[in-house]
């Protein structure tokens, strides 16, 4: 491959190349996709890449270098499933006309570092998942992932009756199978988790396993690094059977007060589903409770 420390610039991001691997430096303009500013800056072995291609770049005859990490090489990719738009692809590099020729001669040393096994899939990822804590406000609740649980807090404004009857949630994620991302820019956008031993529900407002995307909820440079850092999380723990008993929350959760305001617009609500008759005294009492003791 390149010598140590070549490098190629192009628009939004500069590759700098290793012997064994490319660092992918974005940049924090203001035309850059604010995906980009928050990934800052992945490694990708060579040994994680499927195939290279040059193609024409769509603005003023420039062209894209484009590299495909192998299958299940990056949690990132895994929990996009496909649905990330060009421009918010990490792996495209748009060069200017008047470098076609560097980055054409970057193209072919890629492609000669490729490994022998480079079309088949991978058993662990080897591009790391954007790092933890990691949080971000969904239509129906916030959700907050500290590297060990995932937790659901409910927004009275937004999240379901079958929401707040079942409280907020935590996942520890050793329990957790899998993780699904569905892109807030089409319809139905949500972050669903699949618990062990689990189906999930229809419809992603109704289950608590699941928050919802909304205009201006969930973006995509906030929900997909939070579904990576997740999906990396769930792949590397020892798998954990949820115990039939039901288990309390985190300490440091439990300990973590709440706006007295948010909480009397939450009790509020809780007084609004009893009214309705989709709570009963005990289940709203017992809500109340819970809604109390986070003072």
């Amino acid at each position: 491959m390149a010598h140590m420390g070549d490098v190629l610039a192009g628009i939004h991001s500069t590759w700098e190349f290793d012997t064994d691997s490319v660092l992918i430096r974005f940049e924090r303009g203001i035309r850059t996709p604010k995906l980009f500013h928050v990934l800052g800056e992945r490694r990708v072995p060579y040994e994680a890449l499927s195939s290279v291609e040059l193609a024409p770049g769509g603005r003023r005859g420039a062209v894209a270098l484009r590299v495909t990490p192998r299958e299940g090489a990056d949690p990132l990719l895994e929990a996009a499933a496909g649905q990330l738009k060009e421009g918010n692809d990490p792996y495209r590099l748009v060069i200017p006309a008047d470098r076609e020729t560097l980055a054409d001669y970057y193209a072919t040393e890629l492609s000669s570092a490729l490994p022998a096994d480079a079309d088949k899939p991978v058993e662990s990822y080897m591009v790391a998942a954007p790092s933890a804590p990691q949080s971000f406000k969904a239509y129906d609740g916030k959700a907050s992932f500290d590297g060990k649980v995932v937790t659901f807090r409910w927004f009275w404004t937004g999240a379901s009756s079958a929401k707040w009857k079942a409280g907020d949630q935590f996942f520890p994620v050793g329990e957790l199978e899998d993780v699904e991302w569905r892109s807030p820019e089409v319809f139905n956008g949500h972050l669903r988790l699949r618990p062990r031993g689990t189906e999930p529900m229809t419809e992603a407002d109704q289950d608590p396993a699941s928050v919802v995307f909304g205009l201006g909820y969930g973006p995509v440079y906030e929900s997909l690094p939070f579904a990576a850092a997740v999906l990396e999380a769930v792949r590397a723990a020892e798998p954990v059977l949820k115990p039939e008993t039901p288990v309390s929350p985190p300490p440091s959760a439990s300990k973590r007060r709440s706006d007295p305001a948010d909480v009397a617009e939450r009790i509020r609500h809780l007084g609004e589903l009893h009214d309705a008759g989709l709570l009963t005294d005990d289940e709203f009492t017992a809500k109340k409770a819970e809604l109390l003791a986070e003072l």
